[in-house]
């Protein structure tokens, strides 16, 4: 499938048009070849409609953790500091999706907030970007695969059979689903992610319809954990109840931390996204009420359903019980005494895994196809089939996936925890770097006296919510590691895990800019005007299948979009 041609043009004259316009934007003769790069898109690949866009964007947000992880998010801090931290951690990432509306819908390009870094910051920017996200994603597409393991084992039945044939099979769906074709890849996404939408909103239904007295006891609870015992805790009871209190909310954080993510999934897929300055905007848009739905919603949930102090809650936890052993839905369910409604949430998580450990390696994949195209890894990878796979690409994701077959001879727990701590760090760098990038995106605006009136897309909160961002970021990721440093708690893995990522983002930096010689832009000299004009993101494209779509096709294409 590729874009269709206009009547009168030819691709001698797209080549003279693309230079030309390279001419006028006033470029300096040295950058001209560097420039060049970034004029490369997947255009003839763009596959993904608005509600692909949209559902791909939730696939990879909503996982394991949200139904699992943000139990011990309670345990640390109590229903009042989850509450609190959920909502601190998602007005940073709502800020951050406001800036990267306006930077993806400029320039809607693949891998996009590590492109603009690249092009608006300086090179070694990019790379460090890149690297930073195609390592935080295969630590994703492990931890789910792992995940999956665990979370079937919650059946005593499927307990019995070895882990590593649920590791197989997990790695052979992901092969099947990325390697053919991305449409068919993103349909599946949409289809799995319906089923968690559908999940979420039934677990919000149980909780309230349970907290007002639907439930087999009758009892009215309401917020009565907020009460007994108390709304706040802290993970160091001996410590001063005020900093106790802080170190509660702050452990939420942490939490948030790793469970929220958003923006990062719509600036990958934005290059391959159809019609994109009409797409990506709405998408971007969307972020907020996916975040205060989901992620506000379920902390409210949780702190309803289960007190901090409940002693199957901290003892699954503590035990690394599996799967949704140590939901606090299911462990309020297994309390109200309600049969088989566990092993249906149980079975629902599991799909949410599959799907999200599927948008990982389409992620990854893209990440390092999008590297490679740019020279920042091996050119191979960046090789696509006729159906727009870059299929060496998603061959090496998977193959690195294969690291699993560890959990088959160590505590899967421990492996969990320890990839927990490496792709919290991963996203703060990831925030970090759009925050920045923005930062100087501005800057060079206001320098070479172009007005934000001239963008596609504004968002309203700029530039207030990038600086808010940018150094609520730091903060976070300086303090994250925290509690190793705290009489008693050294442990040298912890250390490693929870500062990985931001020791090696500027090592990356760095290694880059020395072998490169890369040139640090000022707000002068970065090229904000090349390709803004490019016909294929401000035209309404026509593609090849659309004008060949069936009735049904047509119609059901028709409900999609207006519903998403």
């Amino acid at each position: 499938m590729s874009l269709s041609k206009p009547p009168s043009s030819t691709e001698d004259e797209k080549k003279d048009d693309t230079r030309a316009y390279i001419d006028a934007a006033s470029i300096h003769e040295g950058k001209k070849e560097g420039v060049l790069r970034y004029s490369s898109t997947s255009a003839a690949h763009r596959k993904f409609e608005p509600y692909h866009v949209n559902l791909i964007a939730l696939g990879g947000t909503v996982g394991t953790s949200l139904f699992i992880y943000m139990g011990s998010g309670l345990t640390q801090g109590g229903p009042a500091n989850l509450l609190m931290g959920y909502a601190f951690w998602t007005s940073v990432i709502w800020s951050v999706a406001e800036i990267q509306k306006e930077m993806v819908t400029v320039w809607p390009t693949d891998c996009a907030f590590s492109r603009n870094a690249g092009r608006y910051v300086d090179d070694a920017m990019g790379f460090a970007m890149a690297w930073n996200f195609f390592i935080s994603q295969i630590a994703l597409v492990l931890f789910e695969v792992v995940a999956f393991g665990v979370v079937i084992g919650y059946w005593d039945a499927a307990s019995n059979v070895n882990i590593a044939v649920y590791i197989t099979i997990v790695i052979a769906l992901y092969c099947a689903l990325n390697l053919w074709d991305a449409r068919f890849y993103a349909n599946a996404e949409f289809a799995a992610a319906m089923g968690k939408v559908l999940l979420i909103i039934g677990l919000l239904l149980f909780t309230f319809i349970s907290m007002v007295g639907g439930n087999p006891q009758h009892k009215v609870f309401g917020f009565t954990y907020w009460n007994n015992p108390g709304a706040m805790t802290t993970p160091y009871p001996s410590h001063e109840p005020t900093l106790g209190r802080f170190e509660g909310f702050f452990a939420c954080v942490i939490n948030a931390c790793f469970t929220i993510a958003g923006p990062d999934y719509l600036s990958m897929v934005a290059g391959e996204a159809r019609h994109p300055r009409k797409t990506m905007p709405k998408a971007f848009d969307q972020t907020i009420y996916r975040l205060v739905f989901f992620y506000f919603g379920s902390a409210i949930a949780i702190g309803i359903l289960c007190p901090y102090n409940d002693p199957n809650l901290l003892g699954a936890i503590a035990a690394g019980a599996p799967g949704a052993a140590t939901s606090p839905y299911v462990i309020a369910m297994q309390r109200m005494s309600i049969p088989a409604l566990p092993s249906i949430v149980n079975a629902l998580i599991l799909s949410s895994v599959l799907s999200a450990g599927n948008a990982f390696v389409f992620c990854s994949s893209r990440s390092l196809a999008m590297m490679a195209r740019d020279g920042q890894a091996p050119k191979i990878f960046s090789k696509r089939n006729k159906r727009g796979v870059p299929y060496l690409a998603v061959s090496l994701c998977l193959a690195i996936a294969l690291l699993s077959y560890l959990q088959v001879s160590s505590s899967a727990s421990v492996f969990i925890t320890y990839l927990t701590g490496l792709v919290g760090s991963a996203q703060l760098v990831t925030w970090f770097g759009m925050s920045f990038t923005w930062i100087r995106w501005n800057a060079a605006y206001k320098a070479q006296g172009i007005s934000r009136e001239t963008l596609p897309v504004r968002s309203r909160v700029a530039p207030y919510c990038a600086w808010y961002a940018f150094i609520c970021v730091i903060i976070v990721t300086t303090l994250q590691g925290y509690p190793v440093f705290l009489e008693g708690k050294w442990d040298v893995s912890t250390f490693i895990f929870s500062y990985a990522m931001p020791i090696l983002f500027p090592i990356f930096f760095l290694f880059w800019k020395l072998v490169k010689r890369t040139k640090w832009e000022t707000s002068l000299s970065a090229d904000i005007t090349s390709f803004v004009d490019d016909p294929e993101f401000t035209e309404i494209q026509h593609y090849e299948d659309e004008e060949t779509r069936g009735a049904v096709s047509a119609f059901s294409h028709k409900v999609l979009s207006t519903l998403f």
